[in-house]
């Protein structure tokens, strides 16, 4: 499995649509593949666990975080170049990941995404009778 089971295309990101006023923003990820698991870091700073969404569902992973302005919005700024918004990104997951096991943990700014690899596609050491 390569990461390019991971990602869409620029062309499929473009078709999506947002319907929801506000800024959006695509967080930036990391993926790694490790022997048991792939590992999905995404930047989501501002956010909070309880207001970061994950689903998985046909086979896509999206992740969702609303994030609240830091400020009311009497606030007289001197310089304003922090944008507030929500993060929004999907990926399209091969079948080689077992969707029923996926956990998330968030830390400092990062969530973390454990996607299990399933039973099928782990190697196996097989051992040579003598």
């Amino acid at each position: 499995m390569s990461n390019a089971d991971l990602t869409k295309t620029t062309a499929e990101q473009a078709r999506a649509e947002r319907t929801r006023c506000g800024r959006c923003y695509r967080p930036n990820v990391d993926i790694l593949e490790k022997p048991d698991e792939l590992l999905v870091l995404a930047d989501v700073p501002g956010a909070t666990s309880e207001t970061i969404d994950v689903k998985f569902e046909d086979g896509t992973l999206t992740i969702h975080a609303q994030v609240e302005p830091r400020q009311d919005a009497q606030t007289q700024y001197l310089l304003n170049e922090y944008g507030v918004g929500d993060f929004h990104r999907s990926f399209d997951v091969s079948e080689a990941v077992d969707a029923a096991k996926i956990t998330a943990e968030y830390a400092d700014g990062v969530l973390t995404l454990h996607l299990p690899k399933a039973e099928a596609v782990k190697p196996r050491v097989i051992k040579v009778q003598g």
